[in-house]
């Protein structure tokens, strides 16, 4: 049987319409930086080109060597700009900057981790060299489920940055994170579905 680890972590599901609050786990993920809009960027299209190979070898090699198979998780980012307003009113997208980033099972090891890059390097991936493997701990999140285009998040963050954060006595402690549980090629703009979270320290 495969695992789905959107399944089994917590934070991988949300309520569409409803913010709530979720303690998150250090995780390990696959992760490239890069800047720039990211419908236009090169930078990201080399990123999402070189991170996908390598998280298949990494699936292909737990599936062989550890008789653990398990589904490849949707694409994350972490976003940021020096005027977050950039993502909530502005939307300027040329000063955004992101870090795109994969889910890594927590039974796979560094070992295992360098095997896979050297297999994905034989097709030459872009940017392969500029992948890393880190940890992420992000704690206690506000996080909500976005239904429809990218561009119509503004308000929701708006609410989310603005409202409900500061009312709990919280601020925003880390880095805008974006989990994409749809496939913008397979999915209209009205129906995708993102998880939007902003990590969160007490004041």
């Amino acid at each position: 049987m495969k695992t789905d680890l959107k399944k089994e972590i917590a934070g991988y599901t949300a309520r569409h319409g409803q913010l709530a609050m979720v303690e998150m786990p250090p995780l390990r993920y696959l992760m490239i930086d890069g800047s720039g809009d990211p419908n236009t960027s090169r930078a990201y299209a080399d990123a999402l080109a070189s991170l996908y190979p390598f998280a298949y070898k990494l699936k292909f090699l737990s599936k062989r060597e550890l008789d653990r198979d398990y589904v490849v998780p949707p694409l994350e980012a972490l976003w940021w700009a020096d005027d977050m307003s950039s993502f909530t009113a502005l939307r300027d997208k040329s000063r955004w900057h992101w870090t795109a980033m994969l889910l890594v099972p927590d039974w796979l090891k560094d070992e295992h981790v360098e095997i896979a890059r050297s297999q994905a390097a034989a097709a030459d991936p872009p940017a392969l060299t500029h992948v890393r493997l880190e940890t992420l701990a992000e704690g206690l999140c506000v996080q909500t489920l976005h239904i429809g285009p990218y561009d119509d998040e503004g308000p929701v963050l708006q609410t989310m940055h603005e409202t409900f954060i500061p009312e709990r006595g919280l601020r925003m402690s880390g880095k805008h994170h974006e989990i994409y549980l749809s496939d913008v090629r397979r999915t209209t703009p009205e129906k995708l579905r993102t998880i939007l979270r902003q990590p969160v320290e007490r004041t």
